[in-house]
C-alpha cells in the first residue's frame, strides 16, 4: 500500500513528493514498511503545510530525493502495488522515478477506492477519511501523513478482503485478482463475484 503527501495535484504541473509510505501486506497483515519525509529542494506551499502539519523545515532536513526514489522502488519491487485513488500517487511515483532514470518494476496496480465504489456500493462518500469512518476504521494518527493515510487504506483493503470472504466465500484472494474487479463496471461486480465463487467451487 503506498501513499505519497504532495506539493499539489499534479508532476505535470511541476508538483513534487513530500512524504511517502509504503507497507507491504502479507496474509492479512503489515509485516514490513518504508517512511520517509523527502527533500525535493522545492518550497512547500503554505496550505500544503496547513494541511499535513509537513513544513519547509521538516523536508529541508529530510532525505534527498534521489535517495528516497531508489530505495522506494527497492522496497516495493515487484509486488502487486495498491493505494486510494491509485491513479495519483502511480503518476507521482513514475514522475519522480522517471527524475532519477529509473522505473518501477511492480506486478499490477489496485484502487481501493475503485474497490470501494464496487464492493459497498451506495456509501455517501468515497474519501478515505469518510470510508474509515463509516467502516469504523480509525486513524492512529493524524489525516494527511503518507503513513497514517496508507495505515488506513491498508486496513481498508483488508476489510474489503474480509467482506469478500464473508459474502462470496472467498477465502484466498490474489492481488491481480483484486485488481480485475477494478476494472468491472460496478452494476456487474455482483454477478462477477458469484461467478468467482461458483468457478472455485470443489
Amino acid at each position: 500500500m503506498l501513499d505519497f503527501e504532495t506539493t499539489g495535484l499534479s508532476p505535470d504541473m511541476g508538483d513534487r513528493i513530500t512524504e511517502v509510505a509504503a507497507l507491504r501486506i502479507v496474509d492479512g497483515k503489515i509485516v514490513e514498511r518504508y517512511v520517509s519525509l523527502v527533500n525535493c529542494g522545492v518550497r512547500i506551499p503554505s496550505f500544503i503545510t496547513g494541511l499535513t502539519g509537513i513544513s519547509q523545515a521538516m523536508v529541508n532536513a529530510a532525505p534527498r530525493v534521489s535517495v528516497v526514489v531508489p530505495q522506494l522502488l527497492d522496497f516495493i519491487g515487484s509486488d502487486a502495488l495498491s493505494a486510494h485513488n491509485a491513479s495519483f500517487d502511480l503518476r507521482f511515483l513514475l514522475a519522480e522515478s522517471r527524475m532519477q532514470g529509473l522505473s518501477p518494476a511492480h506486478q499490477g496496480l489496485i484502487c481501493s477506492l475503485k474497490l470501494s465504489r464496487r464492493v459497498f456500493p451506495g456509501m455517501a462518500s468515497y474519501k478515505l477519511a469518510a470510508l474509515a469512518s463509516a467502516l469504523r476504521i480509525r486513524f492512529n494518527s493524524a489525516a494527511h501523513r503518507a503513513e497514517a493515510d496508507a495505515e488506513v487504506s491498508a486496513q481498508l483493503l483488508l476489510h474489503i478482503g474480509n467482506h469478500l470472504g464473508s459474502h462470496y466465500g472467498l477465502r484466498k484472494i490474489d492481488p491481480l485478482w483484486l485488481e480485475s474487479v477494478n476494472r468491472q463496471v460496478a452494476a456487474k461486480v455482483p454477478d462477477f463475484l458469484k461467478k468467482r465463487r461458483i468457478a472455485l467451487q470443489p
